[in-house]
């Protein structure tokens, strides 16, 4: 498993290169100039040296060799400083461009480092997407699971009308109609999402718990919808096996079967669902944040689209494809843990 897992850790490098290679090229091919927002008092001769100090007068193979210098050398050693809370890597300022006299990965909108603007919209987001991704899973499997035994029963039927309509339905209908009927007519909970606030008693934490239950509900509705069809449909799958009957023919008891031995075999499947939907539910909280007005790496990327900030784009695009490839590995080392049948040798 070690070997296996090394190997594919290793087989990853090129694969994230290949996949920022081919990000950096396509945003090269977006049109817009990022000094479009410049005012036009500025002088054409300022905006030139603006422009040189962003890198935009530099050929794009020059421009990406800085960006994954930047990314994999400079914005590592200030994460280390980060965690270790020294600067024993020769001095880093926060909120500065310059680590040792290297230029950081700098956003064309907001003239700051990228990585700083993205570490403080993350606790944001984990707080929202993460929340609605654990209450989506728990709130999938036992539905899945139970809707399989009792096939064909009412709970069944209502939970295949309810997923049909957490698939059909998308975050940019529920949002605002969730805000429409909690927030305008009852009242209930806030519209807008105040990522300033603070947890400091009990009642700041109750109204953070009514701030976040509506965005959470939107994207825990589709992770619920995805998850539960899938654990249905492996549950069936395994239910019909011929070690089930030999299991029950032993004499087990009937919740032994199924919570042990029938689910143990079904979570494989859904195993690579869960984990790639990991990423996945960071992608499609871009939508859910801007209902809600959430602070988070969602709206940030919306807004460096508009602004044509390429760094910060190119940045965020390829964390995303990194937890891609992350998580992908995450789920074939689970294989190996639930399936004893399956080695890595």
């Amino acid at each position: 498993m070690l070997t296996y897992a090394t190997r594919r850790l290793i087989l990853s490098i090129p694969t994230l290169l290949f996949i920022s290679f081919v990000i950096f090229m396509l945003l090269q091919l977006a049109p817009g100039d990022p000094m479009a927002q410049v005012p036009l008092t500025v002088p054409p001769e300022v905006k030139e040296k603006m422009r040189q100090a962003l890198g935009l007068g530099e050929p794009p193979l020059v421009q990406y060799w800085k960006w994954l210098v930047q990314v994999f050398w400079t914005e590592p050693k200030i994460f280390i400083d980060w965690l270790t809370r020294d600067s024993f890597l020769l001095g880093w300022l926060p909120d500065t461009a310059l680590y040792q006299g290297e230029l950081r990965v700098i956003s064309w909108q907001t003239r700051s480092p990228v990585m700083d603007i993205v570490l403080q919209r993350i606790p944001q987001t984990l707080w929202v997407v993460g929340m609605s991704y654990i209450v989506g899973v728990l709130i999938a499997l036992p539905i899945g699971i139970y809707s399989a035994y009792r096939q064909y029963s009412v709970f069944d039927q209502a939970g295949t009308f309810i997923t049909m309509v957490g698939f059909s339905i998308p975050p940019f209908f529920t949002g605002p109609l969730l805000i429409v009927i909690f927030s305008v007519y009852l009242g209930w909970f806030p519209s807008i999402y105040d990522t300033t606030h603070e947890v400091r008693d009990w009642a700041s934490f109750k109204y953070q718990l009514q701030q976040m239950i509506m965005p959470v509900m939107v994207l825990a509705l589709q992770t619920t919808a995805q998850l539960s069809r899938y654990m249905r449909a492996s549950m069936l799958d395994n239910l019909n096996q011929d070690y089930v009957r030999t299991a029950r023919a032993k004499g087990l008891s009937e919740s032994i079967v199924v919570m042990v031995h029938v689910l143990r075999n079904s979570m494989i499947p859904v195993v690579t669902v869960i984990a790639l939907g990991v990423p996945a539910i960071f992608g499609g909280a871009i939508i859910t944040e801007n209902v809600f007005k959430v602070n988070g790496i969602g709206q940030l990327l919306i807004t460096a689209l508009f602004a044509n900030d390429l760094p910060m784009v190119m940045t965020l695009t390829f964390i995303f494809a990194f937890l891609i490839v992350l998580f992908n590995l995450i789920a074939d080392i689970l294989y190996g843990l639930l399936d004893p049948r399956i080695r890595y040798d």
